[in-house]
């Protein structure tokens, strides 16, 4: 990854040129980048981003000067009809790590008005996605008992809010006391270490379960679920393969449910929660676009709780 200079791309009908102002991380641009070989093109990372419009195309309904978010999946409409694979920003698209970015006009909407850049910029797929998992997934209504494995990254944290806004209870886990604090602080009912006994400390079984972790915690999450209870997997961050019973599935009735990411419908219903609970992502830490390359580095460590931006002057 180097940081170089390339010319303004040009906008087409229906399409907006966006001046970013901010462009949040995502550990899917370390897989993007882990990915690459040197004979591919050269690709601009970046799924996240907030900014101004700078110009439009033909048949758009934005004007020059509109605050907008980018949502960073194309062409994926319903949230029913899921596409075999979804065309993201950063890949194969150019993204958001970048001054200008061009979209599909219809991927550029309104700034939620209480967050300034960094906070619009950490929004868009870590929130698309937590929102699809607990709501359009997992079905999660008020009252519920909602597990999140692993509290630190953007979609657990994300996770935290939309479901503490909804009236869940919310119990969260981590291997770092900071972070099972810092949780606590974020209205988390309880907050557990990952080496405790989970059963022993929840209070009452769990209707749901939305997990990025994978395999290290896979089969714990699962045996804390109530019969009929719910796991969604969103993440494999300590891997893929897990061994599961299936006996444990049926005789119990438990629901495991795959999700990714999130269409432009459950990305408009996110933008009104946010707004209408003025829920503010967790922005961890700031870069300026020019140290982008030292901005992953520190992703890729994992110590962070929230989002990782970078600024773009």
């Amino acid at each position: 990854m180097t940081v170089a200079e390339r010319p303004v791309p040009s906008v087409g009908p229906g399409e907006a040129l966006i001046r970013l102002r901010a462009a949040g991380l995502n550990h899917r641009d370390l897989f993007v980048a882990e990915g690459r070989s040197p004979g591919d093109a050269p690709l601009v990372l970046g799924a996240d981003g907030a900014g101004i419009v700078a110009a439009v195309g033909t048949g758009t309904e934005l004007s020059v000067g509109d605050e907008v978010i980018v949502d960073p999946t194309v062409g994926w409409e319903r949230a029913a009809e899921v596409p075999e694979l979804p065309e993201i920003l950063g890949g194969p698209r150019d993204g958001t790590f970048a001054q200008y970015v061009v979209v599909p006009a219809r991927n550029a909407l309104p700034k939620p008005g209480h967050l300034d850049w960094a906070e619009a910029a950490a929004l868009p797929l870590a929130a698309v996605t937590a929102y699809r998992a607990l709501f359009t997934r997992g079905g999660l209504r008020s009252g519920e008992h909602v597990l999140l494995p692993g509290i630190g990254g953007g979609v657990a944290t994300f996770a935290l809010a939309m479901a503490k806004a909804v009236g869940a209870e919310v119990t969260v886990t981590s291997r770092s006391e900071d972070k099972l604090r810092r949780a606590r602080d974020l209205g988390a009912d309880r907050a557990v270490g990952s080496g405790a006994d989970w059963g022993a400390e929840l209070g009452r079984s769990v209707d749901l379960v939305v997990d990025s972790v994978g395999s290290a915690t896979f089969d714990t999450a699962l045996g804390t679920l109530r019969a009929g209870g719910r796991l969604v997997t969103l993440g494999a961050t300590t891997g893929p393969d897990v061994a599961l019973s299936l006996r444990e599935l049926f005789f119990r009735q438990i629901s495991v449910i795959g999700t990714s990411m999130g269409s432009a419908e459950e990305f408009s219903d996110m933008l009104r929660l946010v707004a209408e609970h003025r829920i503010r992502p967790v922005v961890h830490g700031a870069f300026p676009l020019a140290e982008g390359p030292q901005a992953l580095a520190a992703l890729a460590q994992g110590r962070q709780f929230g989002k990782l931006v970078l600024t773009v002057d």
